[in-house]
């Protein structure tokens, strides 16, 4: 490949894998791979530097800032370090160190593999945090951070000014914690906790980064006015004092004896309660920094060293399937034992069946296992060469394991599911989604009491919620007389609720809320709905032919007609009662965004509703109108660009009228 090429495609790949890296905390590939290409990318640039262009990534740092956040001028530079990736790198780092500063010392500290921040103190009281961004401009962020407890609100001393940086990330046993919560509501699981911690601290309702439960652990002193510090070491004790919670460190001045921290460090990596992708080496002397100065980019005075995952030989004795909570089947491979990142492991996931066959994975074969992200065991890849002859490439089954209702892939992705609306996988996740609050909204059913009632036996589908009585439901733990009785009252209650909720509730394929009240309002009854035909249902704005055989499937499954039949004998309500009291909006779609003062989103958007109107989530251009209240953001921006109407609350109240 000619190198102006090889340039190019570097630059794309990096360049797409930092937005996603940097603005949206997500990403393509892992942090060793986009390293070792960025890199290659170096290299080729001292090479041919009349290649070099403004958009390489080794021209800036970080990526651009999102524009939901205001922007926040960083007084002292957020500067990326250099990455070395063996020995001998870091010996040359040394080495090019030593002809300046013959007799320097340098801390050696683990690297955070979480989201960088700068933290600023005025008059001993936080004032103001932001994101690293592209290390000069970054993202102001203040309001989240104040819900991270780690973080010092006021200092013991009241510098006129000062400026700490530190890396924000999320504990692995909270984002494991995080994660089963999500799998049981059915919702996307977080990739990692790098991602999942950039990603909290970038919501816009601070209350939901409160929800996260981030730490940080600061790494820097930035800018203290005011006060005067010799080394990083002196600082970092200083910080330590005024109550932040900082890196562990050492301080060393041999080579073999950094190399053998830098070992150390990685052999107990999983001790730390943070995720870490290398080792920092960095001087001690803060004089010392200031003689040699950085780059347009990187500190000359400190490198990361980044580990590289570790990659073991093992057999593949078997595959198994599993049924999630959301119907999903996952492929688990058996492996022979092996010991990986400090502890043994004997699975590995395979994802999909896509990832099976572009891998071409089969049983009995020689496989290279690494952990991705330091968490997760998965199959780099095969052995060719060492496998047995006989194998068979291998598919997941057409039924499912569990229940054995028929699987169906999904038309946007590549999951295969259960179509089991009694599958006893699914159990938990189905009744926590059927109880829910914007399902049938059964007070006092939330998924622990859900789980007493599956683990006791007493409920095996949705159905049998109406059979529970005051007895069943004061043998749970921690349920009393009373809680009993108004759980079952709430059950009773939610037999009269209208048959969108009940729709919704069912948890059909991407039969949404808005979507299940289309549907009610449309047939008016449930055994209209389960007796329509494709074209009837294709007929329906915002029912495509996906979604109607995703309905078609669902009715006409066994299991569904069983749960319909209970459901029906219990006395739950099958019928449309809400009636519109108009059509003035039929063929309108209205956006809202911002505060309300009279009434909140969920309630305009009934009004609209029962005019005929549709309420959506998103900005287009078959939006109708917009309708802004206070503190609108990114939907309103897009309405005025697409010359789409913008509605004041009191405008909207007019049509009301």
């Amino acid at each position: 490949m000619d190198y102006r090429e090889e340039m190019k495609q570097l630059r794309d790949t990096l360049n797409e894998n930092a937005r996603l890296y940097y603005t949206l905390d997500a990403s393509t590939m892992s942090d060793y791979e986009y390293d070792r290409l960025y890199r290659r990318l170096q290299d080729l640039e001292r090479q041919h530097p009349e290649e070099i262009t403004p958009d390489s990534p080794t021209q800036r740092v970080g990526d651009q800032t999102l524009n939901d956040f205001a922007e926040v001028m960083h007084p002292v530079p957020l500067e990326s370090l250099e990455d070395v990736f063996d020995g001998d790198e870091v010996r040359a780092f040394l080495q090019k160190v030593r002809e300046t500063l013959p007799q320097a010392a340098y801390s050696v500290e683990p690297k955070v593999d979480g989201l960088s921040v700068a933290l600023e103190y005025r008059n001993g009281v936080f004032y103001q945090g932001a994101t690293r961004g592209n290390g000069r401009v970054g993202e102001d962020v203040t309001e989240n951070l104040r819900t991270i407890r780690s973080i010092p609100k006021t200092l013991p001393e009241k510098l006129p000014r000062l400026i700490v940086r530190g890396e924000v990330y999320m504990a692995r046993s909270v984002f494991e914690e995080i994660n089963e919560r999500l799998e049981l509501e059915g919702k996307t699981l977080m990739a990692n906790p790098r991602n999942a911690a950039a990603g909290s601290l970038r919501q816009k309702d601070p209350r939901i980064c409160a929800q996260r439960r981030l730490d940080i652990a600061v790494f820097n002193l930035q800018l203290a006015e005011g006060r005067d510090f010799a080394t990083h070491t002196e600082s970092i004790a200083y910080l330590r004092e005024q109550g932040f919670p900082t890196i562990p460190h050492a301080l060393l001045s041999d080579a073999d004896d950094i190399l053998r921290e830098i070992d150390r460090l990685g052999d107990t990596r999983m001790t730390f309660p943070f995720d870490i992708d290398g080792a920092v080496v960095k001087l001690n002397d803060l004089s010392d920094r200031d003689i040699l100065g950085s780059t347009a980019k990187c500190p000359k005075w400190a490198v990361a060293y980044k580990y590289p995952p570790e990659q073991k030989a093992t057999k593949l004795k078997n595959i198994v399937v599993q049924v999630g909570r959301t119907g999903v089947l996952t492929p688990k491979a058996e492996l022979e034992p092996v010991r990986l990142a400090g502890t043994t492991v004997t699975y590995a996931t395979l994802h999909n069946q896509d990832y099976i066959t572009q891998k071409d994975i089969r049983i009995g074969d020689t496989v290279i296992v690494q952990k991705a992200g330091e968490i997760i065991p998965e199959i780099v890849e095969v052995v060719r060469q060492e496998r047995p002859a006989g194998t068979k490439p291998y598919c997941l089954p057409t039924v499912c394991p569990v229940c054995g209702a028929p699987v169906a892939r999904d038309a946007d992705g590549a999951a295969i599911r259960c179509t089991g609306a009694e599958c006893p996988a699914q159990l938990l996740r189905n009744l926590t989604h059927f109880a829910g609050r914007n399902a049938m909204d059964i007070d006092g059913l939330g998924p622990a009491v859900l789980q007493q009632l599956v683990e006791a036996g007493l409920v095996a589908n949705a159905a049998d919620l109406y059979d529970l009585s005051v007895q069943d439901m004061a043998r749970l733990e921690r349920m009393g007389e009373k809680s009993a009785q108004n759980a079952v009252n709430a059950i009773a209650k939610s037999k009269e609720n209208d048959l969108w909720r009940l729709i919704y509730a069912l948890g059909i394929r991407q039969v949404g809320e808005k979507a299940a009240k289309v549907i009610a309002a449309h047939f008016g009854s449930y055994d209209d709905f389960a007796s329509a035909s494709m074209e009837e249902l294709v007929a329906i704005d915002d029912i495509g032919e996906v979604t109607a055989e995703y309905i078609r499937a669902w009715v006409n499954s066994p299991q569904s007609q069983d749960l319909m039949a209970r459901l029906k004998a219990a006395g739950v309500n099958m019928v449309c009662k809400e009636e519109r009291l108009d059509n003035r909006f039929a063929g309108m779609t209205f956006v809202l965004t911002g505060a309300l003062e009279r009434f909140t989103r969920d309630e305009a958007g009934e009004m609209i509703e029962k005019r005929g109107g549709k309420s959506s989530g998103s900005v287009s251009k078959k939006t109708t109108y917009v309708v802004a209240g206070e503190n609108a953001g990114s939907k309103l921006r897009k309405a005025q660009e697409l010359h789409i109407p913008v509605l004041t609350e009191e405008e909207f109240l007019d049509l009301l009228k």
